[in-house]
C-alpha cells in the first residue's frame, strides 16, 4: 500500500469513513492505527468489494419481470430457510429412485437427533486433578485451536480464567463458568489434534485421546451445573458462555443442541449491540462484534443442512454489524494477526455462500432452474469466489488439486472453497440431469461447466482430512456434506454423457471417507452421532453404486 493510501486510512474513522465502508452503507469499523503489515485492511477492501460485485447482481436479478428474491435477504447474507440445496434434498432426487436402498431404512436426520437420550449430569462433581503445567498446556491448546478460529475471547480474560483455576477460586459465577469451558474446550482440541495424518489411532494413541474427552467432559459437567447463571446474566462473559457451550455441543455432535446455544448466544449478542450496557467497555462491544460474527458462520452452517431451523435473526441484520476490529487475543503477535485473517477469510466465504444458496437455491425464487437466467448468476458467483481465493494471505493459499496444503488454515479453507465452487456449478449438472438422454449431445460450455461441479465435489471429497477445526466443530456437518458429495457423483455415473467427465479417483473415495469418519469417531468417543452413523451407511452404499456404474 502507498505512503498516500496509508494516510488515507489513517483518517478513515466513524465520523469520516472510508470508501469502503461508504461502498458498503455500514459504520466504519477501520482503527485509528492501521495493522503493521496492512493485510488486515487489503481482507477488507477486497471484502467491501465482493460486496459491491454481489449488489449489482441484485439489481440484475430485481430488473428481471420474473424476480420473486426477498430484496432484504440478499442485503443481508441470509440462507433462507427451506432451501433445496441440503443432503437430504439431494437424496430425494429423481435420479436415485434406481436405487431404492439408499433411502429404505434412511431416517430423518431431524429424527435421529430429536430422540437422542439427553445428557446427564453426575450425581457429584468432580474435577480432573491438574497441576499449573497440565493447566497451561490445555489453555494453549484451547488458545491455539478454538480462539484461533473464532477469536472472540482476549488475552486478559483468557488469563484471568487462567489464573482463577490455578489458585481454584471456582464458585458460581460466569467467570468460573467461563474458566470450566476454557478447560473443557482446550481439552477436547487435545482429543482431535494429531489427526491431519489420517493413519488409525494405535492403542497409545487412542487411550490419550479418551482421557482428554473423559477430561473435557469433567469440566463440562461444571458447566452444565452453573448454566441457570448464565441464562440469567445479561454480559459479554455469559455471551461467551453460550457461545462456548454451542462449540463444545459441536464437538459432542449434538446439532440440535449446538444451534440452541448459537440462537441463545446470538439473541443475548444482539441485545448487547443494540443497547451498549452502561459499564460496558470497548473490548466488550468488540468480543460482541466478533460472538455475532462466530454465530453467523455456525448457524449457517447448521441451517445449510437442516434448512428449516428456526432462525436467530442475526444473518437479517449482518450487512449493519462492522467486521472484526483490532483485540488483543494471543501472546502471540503473528499468530493474533493469523487469527484475524483467518476468522475474516471464513465470515467473507459464508456470506459468499450465503448469497449462492439464496439467490439459487431459495424455495419459490432460487434461480437454479431457470437455464435462461442461472448461467450469468453462475458466472459472477464464481468470479467472486476466485477473486476471494486470489486474495488469501500466503499462510492460506491453496492450489486447485490434491497437492498439500502448508497449514491446516489452508486445508480448511480449500474445503469452503470446493463446497462453494460445487454449488455455484450445480446447476448446470441438474440441468444435463433432467434434460439430457444417453445419446444427447452437451454444449461445449455447459460440459466445461458440469466438469467444474463434479471436480469440485471429488476434490472436495479427496482433499479431506483430520484438520482440527473440521473434527471439533465440523464432523457432524461434514458427514453430511460428504454424503451429498458422494451422491451428486453417483448421479452423474448413471448418464454416459457425464460419467467420462467423473475422474477414477472417484473409486478411492468411499473408502477414504469411510476411514476418516471411524477415525474421528473413535477419537471422539461415545456417544457417537447417528445421523454420522447414518452417513457413514450412506456414503459405502454410494461408494457400491459408483464403482458398478464406472466399471459397467
Amino acid at each position: 500500500m502507498d505512503a498516500p493510501a496509508t494516510r488515507r486510512r489513517l483518517r478513515a474513522s466513524h465520523a469520516h469513513p472510508c470508501t469502503g465502508c461508504l461502498t458498503s452503507d455500514q459504520e466504519c469499523s477501520y482503527e485509528t492505527k492501521p495493522n503493521p503489515v496492512g493485510k488486515s485492511d487489503l481482507i477488507l477492501e477486497r471484502v467491501s468489494r465482493m460486496e459491491t460485485l454481489l449488489q449489482d447482481i441484485h439489481f440484475r436479478m430485481q430488473r428481471s419481470p420474473d424476480s420473486t428474491s426477498n430484496p432484504q435477504n440478499l442485503q443481508n447474507a441470509v440462507l433462507e430457510s427451506m432451501h433445496t440445496s441440503t443432503t437430504e434434498s439431494i437424496l430425494e432426487w429423481s435420479h436415485f429412485d434406481a436405487f431404492p436402498s439408499l433411502r429404505h431404512i434412511y431416517v430423518s436426520i431431524f429424527h435421529l437427533e430429536h430422540t437422542r437420550p439427553p445428557i446427564t449430569m453426575k450425581a457429584s462433581t468432580m474435577y480432573p486433578y491438574v497441576n499449573s503445567t497440565d493447566i497451561d498446556d490445555i489453555v494453549k491448546s484451547f488458545e491455539h485451536s478454538v480462539n484461533f478460529w473464532y477469536p472472540t475471547l482476549s488475552r486478559s480474560n483468557l488469563d484471568a480464567a487462567q489464573s482463577r483455576i490455578c489458585a481454584g477460586a471456582v464458585d458460581e459465577s460466569t467467570s468460573s463458568c467461563l474458566a470450566f469451558l476454557i478447560m473443557a474446550l482446550g481439552c477436547a482440541s487435545q482429543t482431535t489434534s494429531g489427526l491431519a495424518a489420517g493413519s488409525a489411532l494405535t492403542k497409545e494413541e487412542a487411550e490419550y485421546h479418551a482421557s482428554r474427552r473423559a477430561m473435557a467432559d469433567m469440566y463440562m459437567d461444571g458447566v452444565l451445573k452453573r448454566l441457570h447463571v448464565v441464562h440469567m446474566e445479561m454480559s459479554a462473559t455469559a455471551t461467551q458462555c453460550l457461545f462456548f457451550i454451542a462449540i463444545y455441543f459441536a464437538f459432542l455432535r449434538r446439532p440440535l443442541q449446538a444451534w440452541e446455544y448459537i440462537n441463545s448466544a446470538a439473541t443475548k449478542c444482539r441485545l448487547l449491540l443494540t443497547y451498549t450496557p452502561s459499564n460496558g467497555t470497548q473490548e466488550d462491544q468488540e468480543c460482541m462484534r466478533r460472538i455475532f460474527w462466530s454465530c453467523y458462520i455456525l448457524e449457517s452452517d447448521y441451517v445449510a443442512e437442516l434448512s428449516a431451523l428456526p432462525p436467530s435473526g442475526i444473518a437479517q441484520i449482518e450487512s449493519s454489524i462492522p467486521l472484526p476490529g483490532q483485540y488483543n487475543t494471543h501472546s502471540n503477535v503473528l499468530e493474533e494477526e493469523q487469527s484475524s485473517l483467518y476468522f475474516l477469510a471464513c465470515i467473507s466465504m459464508r456470506r459468499l455462500l450465503n448469497r449462492v444458496h439464496h439467490v439459487l437455491y431459495a424455495q419459490g425464487s432460487g434461480v437454479s432452474l431457470d437455464n435462461a437466467r442461472f448461467p450469468y448468476i453462475v458466472s459472477e458467483f464464481d468470479h467472486q469466489l476466485e477473486e476471494w481465493r486470489e486474495f488469501l494471505p500466503a499462510a492460506f493459499s491453496f492450489s486447485v488439486d490434491t497437492q498439500e496444503t502448508a497449514t491446516e488454515h489452508g486445508g480448511f479453507l480449500r474445503q469452503r472453497y470446493l463446497t462453494c465452487r460445487s454449488v455455484i456449478y450445480r446447476p448446470y449438472l441438474t440441468w444435463v440431469l433432467a434434460s439430457c438422454g444417453e445419446t444427447t449431445s452437451i454444449p461445449e460450455s455447459v460440459h466445461r461447466s458440469c466438469k467444474s461441479c463434479l471436480d469440485a465435489c471429488l476434490l472436495h471429497i479427496l482433499n479431506l482430512r483430520g484438520f482440527a477445526h473440521t473434527v471439533l466443530v465440523d464432523t457432524w456437518i461434514c458427514s453430511l456434506s460428504m454424503t451429498g458429495a458422494m451422491l451428486v457423483l453417483l448421479a452423474a455415473c448413471q448418464l454416459p454423457a457425464l460419467r467420462h467427465l467423473v475422474g477414477e479417483e472417484v473409486l478411492t473415495a468411499g473408502p477414504h471417507l469411510t476411514h476418516l469418519i471411524q477415525t474421528w469417531t473413535v477419537a471422539l468417543g461415545e456417544p457417537s452421532s447417528p445421523s454420522v452413523d447414518q452417513s457413514v451407511r450412506l456414503i459405502c452404499e454410494t461408494d457400491s453404486f459408483i464403482q458398478q456404474m464406472y466399471h459397467s
